[in-house]
């Protein structure tokens, strides 16, 4: 967890930005308040620095209804700091402050293996820019997603190996103006609906002669959450900022309800 500084302006360099916005954010603290906002329950687990930021950022997890006894304070390392470009198209580029920063110190002796063990019924771990997602620790029992962002208007998910595409285009939803945390938005969306219907994992293969794909076993289900979790990414890149950008349950609802009326 950290603080991002993002430009009131986009489309300038970060020595010609003239002011910046403080915005708590950092994947891991992002996803787990885009669960609680969406009315599920988490925990976060990671350290900050014993300073000013570290308390504000503890505060903001609180306020989130986010199980905070796993976070540490560090006296002797800063809480992390990024500055963040948004270019026009409203993509960006951080520069880190980290020599090292508080969250890079976290050792395992710190670690809270109670609430690991309460929490972690299904992981998540995202893969590079185009936010590849594999879910669940079992082999036997996992989802492997693909997300991209097409434009900040527009959402692609799909399921890999499949040639299914579940698509997203958002309708009345304001200006996007910074895609920070959308990935996040998306990752907790999809595991706010896992976490009610662990069945979505579940997938069958059939025989490659016949179609060389994979056959989920409710298809339906699955793009309901799937556009869900969509939606929850296109509200994000519409504010400044990740964690304040993040949508609660019912501005999703509502915004699929416009995106299919």
């Amino acid at each position: 967890m950290l603080i991002d500084f993002v430009p009131t302006i986009s489309g300038l360099s970060l020595s010609e930005s003239p002011a910046f916005k403080k915005a708590p954010g950092g994947a891991p603290a992002n996803v787990t308040v885009g669960i609680a906002r969406l009315g599920g329950s988490s925990a976060f687990i990671g350290k900050v620095g014993e300073d000013e930021f570290g308390y504000m950022l503890a505060n903001i997890l609180k306020e989130n209804n986010v199980n905070c006894e796993g976070m540490r304070f560090d006296p002797g390392a800063r809480t992390a700091l990024a500055f963040v470009t948004l270019r026009t198209d409203g993509e960006r580029e951080f520069m880190f402050y980290r020599n090292p920063s508080a969250d890079m110190l976290l050792q395992e002796n710190e670690l809270d293996f109670d609430l690991i063990t309460k929490s972690a019924h299904v992981a998540a771990a995202k893969a590079a820019k185009d936010a590849g997602v594999v879910l669940s620790y079992d082999p036997n029992l996992r989802l492997p997603l693909w997300l991209s962002a097409e434009s900040a208007r527009e959402g692609i998910m799909s399921v890999w190996d499949t040639a299914d595409i579940i698509k997203w285009e958002s309708q009345g939803l304001g200006e996007a103006v910074d895609t920070t945390g959308a990935g996040d938005a998306f990752v907790a969306g999809i595991l706010s609906q896992l976490a009610s219907d662990l069945s979505l994992l579940q997938y069958k293969m059939f025989n490659q002669v016949v179609r060389d794909r994979v056959i989920l076993q409710d298809e339906d289900r699955l793009r309901d959450a799937l556009l869900f979790s969509n939606a929850c990414g296109a509200l994000t890149v519409t504010e400044r900022g990740a964690i304040p950008a993040l949508p609660t349950r019912e501005a999703v609802c509502d915004a699929i309800i416009k995106n299919v009326a």
